[in-house]
């Protein structure tokens, strides 16, 4: 795949037979879109391919999308979890479904990274540690002289 330019909403490479097709409801096949970065959104006509693939049903709750719904396009598999920012990963999802979903994985990978912390070892250092106390970086010798730890 050879790549032409970059933009803000994607990359624009030239069409090659090794180059990814998604086909439309109508009309010929058209070139996979897929973000420049995990951050890029698609833009509206890929939105409009993505309700289209999925006949305006939502992908976790499998209730029609109607005129005037709150959408948006919800990643099958996670960014964090190794998915791709690309057309093919997307699924309409109605708004609040959406936030719920999100919130209950987010919850659950904070869960499992505080379970790797702590079995790593890996403390936060506290804001509010006392003076010359266990958490600071100073320490009181028996002298009164007070020195770095």
């Amino acid at each position: 795949m050879k790549i032409i330019a970059r933009t803000d909403k994607g990359y624009l490479v030239e069409a090659s037979m090794n180059a990814p097709r998604i086909s439309k409801a109508q009309g010929r096949d058209v070139q996979e879109w897929y973000g420049k970065s995990p951050n890029s959104k698609p833009p509206p006509r890929v939105l409009l391919r993505i309700l289209r693939r999925y006949n305006s049903t939502c992908y976790l709750t499998n209730v029609e999308i109607r005129d005037g719904d709150y959408w948006e396009a919800e990643h099958i598999k996670t960014l964090e979890d190794g998915g791709e920012n690309r057309e093919s990963n997307l699924a309409p999802a109605l708004k609040k479904p959406h936030i719920a979903k999100t919130k209950s994985e987010n919850r659950a990978r904070a869960k499992a990274d505080k379970k790797a912390k702590a079995a790593f070892g890996i403390k936060k250092r506290s804001r509010w540690a006392l003076p010359c106390g266990k958490g600071s970086k100073w320490r009181k010798k028996l002298n009164g002289k007070v020195v770095p730890r």
